[in-house]
């Protein structure tokens, strides 16, 4: 696989690898495992919401009002 990056982004992950004395392939893999770990979540997160949805299970106003006033009341 071959991935372009722009200079400065390149000049980064080579900077970095020296600090963590990591290769530049060893940051680009993990930094990508990482996106795909993060996507997959919210794709099964929203995936879920919509079949809770689809079968008409929503908050309750009171329960919507108290998600409101704890957040609101936050100092």
């Amino acid at each position: 696989m071959t991935v372009r990056l722009p200079s400065e982004v390149k000049e980064g992950l080579d900077r970095l690898a020296e600090t963590t004395e990591r290769s530049r392939s060893w940051l680009a893999a993990s930094a990508i495992a990482e996106f795909v770990k993060a996507q997959e979540w919210q794709i099964t997160e929203i995936q879920q919401g919509i079949r809770e949805a689809d079968r008409g299970e929503f908050a309750t106003s009171d329960e919507v009002a108290a998600v409101f006033a704890k957040w609101s009341d936050a100092p």
